[in-house]
Parts: structure tokens; sequence; C-alpha cells
């Protein structure tokens, strides 16, 4: 099957079937440069999309990721990362091996086909140039026939006519034997450009234009073969990505089946862990029994100071019992942390202390090693005078000096504070044992109920009372710690009980369906509101128990709101 043989005769169509071949291959080109264009944008958008939910460095939210399932999530998005790399990778390969190299051959082909036409339309040409040499040929050969025969037929009249002179009759004949030899001279000259031309058609219809024909065949296989490899490179390309992607996904599910939910239990355990016992039962009080006094027992003042104390601790709801204690009112408005980390429970406490030991150690060790690389600078000025002067590093080395000193008197103290919450050195001092929420102190009545001692934040933080008495002087006193007789808080408001609650925990208050009450704080956030009945009766009701109405104008109103 040659199409020199069969299709000798379409040129034109062959011209069109072949440059529609050269568009198709071009049309492929485009389909991979949009195909490359959209694994970019992919790339790009699952690149952003990692980025947008990594971590932020320095927030509250790189914290998070000490769990299992944030680390997780985490090593998926950097998989995600490597992910959308290989998606890169199919487009820039495709660019260089299929898009490159048939734009390049595309321009190759086109020339190719350009000179095989141009070579076609050559001998097209020279085969009607031949052909009009030969009907030319023909012409005169038929016009000097009809010339040769008119001038026989006159020479033959002129003979026959005895009035015509013998001089006439014969030019006559000399003209007829004239146009006789143009004649045979034309029918040589005619057969011989026939033969040619009957040749030269041979040659073009068998020979050039099947060789040219048959160029132009191989010059579309050859494309078609192009184009065979260039589907299957696209698949392959895309084949050769497919074990780093599968590692990709491989590396989510590993990350997936090394999330721990006891680790992640425990690590809760660390963050939140207050070191602080639960409270103890409260003693019953017995109420029923003659209170037998005498004079010489009990002052007026010791009287007035115990009733009043007794009346505090053991009769009013007004006491904040776990878990309704709130924050002190001092160190809410103050709000600053002390060095010592004392407003923290004890382990929150060891575990802030222990990492700002961590710190300072590391910051120690950070001066440690720029003094030793001054050092070795100043031994090399001293064995090299050239390079620069020794003396110029001794305010720069006592300056380290200086600055590490200074850590280690700091780190010294932290630790000193971190071996006292771990107990394996003694309270300094009163001061220090009131910092540290006198732990160890277990005599004294008040501290039967811990969890009293201490306050509780919203988010979590607890604060210690900083009382500068000793706890025998705060009995005798009005318990002005937690348990202060501090003005009564103002009503911020009312609120009606939508259903009845039986208050039978310490710190809350009991209300019937029905009933208004003062607001005397509002929910901040626990679901309990303070309210109060009268001067003696106040605690804690479930918000939603309630329907409560503020006064916008009341003095401490906008502190809740």
């Amino acid at each position: 099957m040659s199409w020199g043989i069969e299709l000798w005769d379409q040129f034109d169509n062959l011209e069109k079937h072949t440059q529609w071949g050269i568009d198709i291959l071009e049309k492929y080109i485009k389909f991979v440069k949009e195909r490359t264009e959209i694994e970019l944008s992919y790339a790009k958008q699952l690149r952003n999309l990692s980025k947008k939910y990594q971590p932020k460095k320095n927030s509250k939210e790189e914290e998070e990721y000490r769990y299992t399932a944030c680390k997780a999530f985490l090593s998926t998005l950097n998989e995600m990362n490597d992910y959308a790399g290989q998606h890169e990778v199919i487009s820039e390969n495709m660019t260089s091996q299929i898009i490159v190299e048939l734009a390049r051959y595309v321009q190759e082909l086109k020339q190719e086909r350009k000179s095989h036409f141009h070579d076609g339309r050559k001998a097209q040409q020279h085969i009607e140039t031949c052909w009009k040499q030969l009907e030319s040929s023909k012409r005169r050969f038929e016009r000097d026939c009809k010339e040769a025969d008119r001038a026989q037929q006159y020479f033959e009249k002129m003979d026959a006519d005895i009035n015509v002179t013998k001089a006439d009759v014969e030019k006559a004949r000399q003209q007829a034997q004239t146009r006789h030899q143009m004649a045979e001279d034309s029918k040589a000259d005619y057969s011989s450009v026939l033969q040619k031309f009957n040749h030269e058609q041979h040659e073009y219809y068998h020979t050039h234009i099947p060789n040219i024909f048959q160029k132009i065949q191989e010059m579309e296989e050859r494309r078609i073969v192009r184009i065979g490899e260039s589907v299957k490179t696209y698949a392959e390309l895309d084949r050769q990505v497919i074990p780093i992607i599968g590692k990709c996904l491989d590396g989510i599910v590993k990350a997936a089946e090394s999330i721990d939910p006891k680790n992640d239990s425990q690590l809760v355990v660390e963050a939140y862990k207050s070191g602080f016992e639960p409270p103890g039962d409260i003693e019953f009080e017995d109420y029923t029994q003659p209170m037998k006094r005498t004079v010489s027992d009990n002052s007026l003042s010791n009287s007035r100071g115990e009733g009043k104390s007794e009346l505090k601790f053991g009769g009013k709801s007004k006491g904040k019992l776990w878990p309704f204690i709130k924050k002190n009112k001092l160190s809410l408005k103050l709000g600053a942390t002390p060095e010592d980390f004392s407003n923290l429970p004890p382990e929150q406490r060891r575990k802030k202390l222990q990492q700002k030991v961590d710190e300072l150690n590391k910051e120690i060790q950070k001066e440690m090693d720029q003094r030793d690389a001054i050092t070795k600078m100043k031994d090399v000025y001293l064995k090299n005078p050239q390079m620069g002067d020794p003396g110029s590093l001794d305010h720069k080395l006592a300056e380290v000096s200086q600055n590490i000193e200074k850590l280690r008197l700091e780190a010294q103290k932290f630790e000193a504070w971190l071996a006292e919450v771990e107990g394996r050195l003694p309270a300094r001092s009163d001061q220090a044992r009131r910092q540290s929420g006198m732990y160890e102190t277990q005599n004294a009545p008040s501290v039967n109920n811990c969890a009293q001692d201490r306050e509780s934040s919203p988010d979590g933080s607890y604060t210690e009372e900083q009382s500068q008495e000793s706890e025998v002087k705060v009995l005798a006193t009005d318990f002005d710690d937690e348990f202060d007789d501090e003005e009564p808080l103002p009503a911020i408001g009312t609120c009606k009980a939508l259903y009845t609650f039986e208050g039978q925990n310490e710190g809350t208050i009991s209300v019937v369906e029905g009933e208004t009450l003062y607001v005397i704080e509002e929910d901040k956030g626990d679901g309990w509101t303070r309210i109060r009945r009268n001067e003696d009766e106040e605690g804690y009701v479930p918000t939603s128990y309630v329907e409560v109405y503020l006064d916008k104008n009341a003095k401490g109103a906008k502190t809740y709101i």
C-alpha cells in the first residue's frame, strides 16, 4: 500500500490531510499545556490549603499540636504539601518532555511538509510545460500539413492551366515542395516532442510523484507514531509520581495510626492538673448542744470575733465553697502574675518553674558559647596582631560574662522555687509559705477545706490568698481573705425563678418557681448565676433555672455584661 500508487491523482487532498495532521498535533500540544496549568493551579491550591491550616508560630494554637491527634493532622498537612509538589513535577515534566519537544517537532514537520509539496508542485509544473510543448508542436505540425496540402493543390491548378506561364508553374511547384518539407520537419519535431512527453509523463506518474508521495506518507506516519509516543509519555509521567504520592498517603495513614488517645489524655492531665487534693468532708456542727461558756473563758472581744467567724464559715451560704469559689477581687484588679508563679496550682506552678529554668539554662549556654567564640578570636588576635586588636574584645567579653552571671543568679532563684515546690527544700519563710499557698500547714481549722483557700478563674488558673497575718490571726479576725466580710455586692438586676431548685451543695441557694430575687453576679460562662434573697441568704443557681433582668444603670452592671 503506497500513496504514490494508490493516490497518484490526489495531490490536493493529501495536502489538506497533512495540514489536518499538523493541526491535530498542535491541538494535542494545547491539551497537554492546559493540563499542566491545571496541575500547577491544583498544586498551588493544595499548598495554600496546607499553609492556611498550619499552626501559627508562638501562638496558643501551636501548643495544641502536642497532642497526637493534632500531630497527625499536622503530618497530613505536610504530606499534602509534598503531594502538591508531585503535581508540580507532573507539570514540569509534561512541559519539558511533551510540550517543548512536540513544539520543536511541529516546526520541523512543517518545514518537511513544505519541502515535499514544493517538489510535487515543481514536478507538476514540469509536466505541464512538457504538455504545452507537445500541444504547440502538434499544432505546428497540423498547420504545416494544411499549408503543404494547399500549396500542392495550388501547384496542380497552375500546372493544369494553359494560360499560366511556365515560370509561374515552376514557382508554384517550388512553393509546394517547400511546404511539404516544412510539414515533414514539423512531423519529425512533433514525434520527438511526443516521445519526450510520454517519457516525462511516465517518469512523473511512476517515479517522481510516487517518490514524493511516499515521503509524505512516511512523514505522516512518523507524525502518528510521535503522537502515540507522546500519549504514552503523558501516562508514564503521571505514573512516575504515583509511588511518591503513595508514600505521601502512606505517611498520612502512618500519622493516623500514631494517634494515641491515652497519651493525649495524659497530656490533658499534665496541662491542667492543679496538684490540689479534693476538698474533704465538712464536719457536722451541732447547734443543739448548749454553749457552755464562762466569763473567764471568753472576753467580749473574743466572743464577738468567734461568733462572727463561726457564722461566716459555717452558717451563711455566702461562703465561696468549691466548686463555686470566685477569683480574688484584688488579683482581678491587678492582673499581674507573680514572678514565682505562686498564683498557680502546685503542679502548674512546677511546670512553669521548670520551663523557666530550662529557658534560662539555654540562654546561659548560648552566652557561654558566645564567650568561648570571643575567647578564641582573642587568642587568634594575640597570635596574629595584624588581624585585629585583642584589647577591642575585652569590653565584649566582660559584658558577656556579666550576662552569664545575671542569668545564673536568675536560674538559681527559680531553681530554689522549683525545689520548694517539689518538696526538696523546706519553706524559706512565712512569706514564701504564703506565696506557695500554705500547703504544708495542716493544723489550722481553716485548711480543712483546702479548696476554700484558693480561687479559680474562668481560664482555669488559680490564685492564693496573700494575707500578711498568720493562720491563727486569720481565725481571730473578720476573715479578710477569701471569706472576708466585704461590703455586700450591689444588685445588678433581678431574676425570676422558672423552676424550683433545691440547693443542696455548698454555695448554692434554694429557689421556688415564680420567686423573684436579686442578681449580684451574672453568669461568667460556667452556667451559674449568683443571686441574693436577703442580706444573709445568697448563693448560686443554674442560669437555665432563672430569667434574668439586668439593670443597665446599676453600679457594677457593666462588669458582668
